[in-house]
């Protein structure tokens, strides 16, 4: 029989060694001048570090939790040992952890900051544990079921990476070595003329058929940008800003989001309300602005 009795605190300390071995790999690729660039069918890029940053997840995962399902960006399902789950007998395996190796690929190979890998675990679809960790930034986010969201700030940013002015004030003056980590709080703005958000991208909203809904909705809020990719959600759970949300996105773009966003006291759906990572869309709020922000979405 499958061993499925793992705590929360279980699955998040392997998440978070998952997390260290990724950042071992990341943190030596990232600028590197023999980085490997390929396009994948889908005319996205991938990297030999993104490649390797799943297989060190799938090899450590085998080891240890052999017998949970893995759903990866670049390698795609890795199925249990125990073949319990025939193809269409429920919607998702019971434990699945689900992994985007680099959040931000074209940053990453483009020499800019902002990205991360992305490890989630879903039981019965729902994400339960999240975690970010983002090297460059020198920060790592996390999160289980019932238990807060959390960041540490106190990790050492790339010392090669040249932060740009603008960035650099966004981002503050690094932790000390021995801080604490930081329970997260999202904010709580609850007026739309009062909201900061961040839309990542025209070219999504438009081609998903949304643009003229996002420009009617941008004209009601005080500050729009794109910061994009896990950054902008992991700035609403932080209270930076209000609201985020994206289209084309696949589980592996958002499962890990999920959890770390809800346990800061924000909301998390598809943009069309689906309260899952299942739909290719998201939109991340402070929760008390969620509602009026799919109404002013809705087609």
């Amino acid at each position: 029989m499958p061993q499925t009795n793992f705590s929360l605190n279980d699955d998040l300390e392997l998440a978070l060694r998952l997390a260290d071995a990724a950042d071992a790999i990341t943190r030596d690729r990232f600028l590197s001048l023999d980085l490997e660039v390929m396009t994948k069918p889908d005319k996205t890029p991938v990297t030999d570090a993104d490649r390797a940053v799943e297989q060190v997840i799938i090899d450590m995962l085998a080891a240890e939790r052999g017998d949970d399902f893995m759903l990866g960006e670049e390698f795609g399902e890795q199925p249990g040992r125990v073949a319990d789950h025939p193809v269409g007998a429920s919607d998702h395996p019971h434990r699945q952890w689900i992994i985007d190796p680099i959040d931000g690929t074209s940053n990453f190979l483009r020499g800019v900051p902002v990205w991360a890998t992305l490890i989630a675990l879903a039981v019965d679809g729902e994400p339960v544990v999240g975690v970010v960790s983002a090297p460059a930034l020198g920060k790592r986010w996390w999160a289980t079921k019932g238990n807060g969201a959390w960041v540490d700030e106190s990790r050492d940013a790339l010392s090669q990476v040249a932060i740009p002015d603008a960035l650099a004030g966004l981002l503050g003056e690094p932790m000390s070595a021995d801080s604490e980590p930081r329970r997260l709080h999202v904010s709580a703005v609850n007026e739309l003329a009062d909201a900061s958000i961040s839309y990542n991208s025209l070219q999504q909203w438009d081609q998903a058929g949304y643009l003229d809904e996002l420009v009617g909705f941008s004209r009601r809020v005080w500050r729009t940008r794109a910061y994009g990719d896990m950054w902008s959600y992991m700035m609403v759970a932080e209270g930076i800003l209000d609201v985020a949300g994206e289209f084309d996105l696949k589980p592996y773009d958002m499962a890990a989001l999920m959890p770390i966003v809800r346990e800061a006291g924000g909301t998390f759906t598809s943009v069309e309300g689906h309260p899952d990572c299942w739909h290719g869309s998201a939109l991340a709020t402070n929760g008390i602005l969620h509602h009026i922000v799919l109404d002013a979405l809705k087609k």
